[in-house]
């Protein structure tokens, strides 16, 4: 049996968390970025929280997609909001608290301004993407 898969035969609650670490890591990256590098060569991120809610079974060979978005910006820190899904059933919800971390400094850093003007270019071309014309 595959390892991401449990004793009950489904996807497990380890594994689910691991594809959400995944695709936090390549939005960054399409984005640009990487978890220890949000743009400006001193600012990286730090998971601070995580909450999933699994809604239903996934199960080996499925092809399930994951979306993901950040929302809830502050000073110092933001949100990201994940579903994953397969088909039309969706399978876990997370929720991520993520606060800016000078890894230099070992203290709370600031959101960069690139990190920000990236977010807001993201968002318009997702906003032009679904425009109805």
């Amino acid at each position: 049996m595959p390892r991401d898969i449990n004793y009950g035969g489904h996807l497990g609650n380890d594994a689910i968390v691991t594809l959400f670490g995944n695709a936090r890591a390549s939005m960054y990256r399409e984005m640009g970025f990487t978890e220890g590098d949000l743009g400006d060569g001193e600012n990286g991120t730090i998971m601070s929280d995580l909450v999933v809610n699994y809604r239903a079974e996934g199960f080996v060979f499925d092809e399930i997609r994951i979306d993901s978005r950040i929302g809830e910006l502050a000073t110092g820190n933001f949100r990201i909001f994940q579903r994953m899904v397969r088909n039309d059933t969706l399978i876990a919800l997370a929720e991520t608290g993520i606060v800016v971390f000078n890894y230099n400094r070992h203290k709370v850093g600031r959101l960069p301004d690139v990190f920000m003007e990236r977010l807001q270019e993201v968002e318009r071309n997702v906003c032009d993407s679904h425009r109805l014309d």
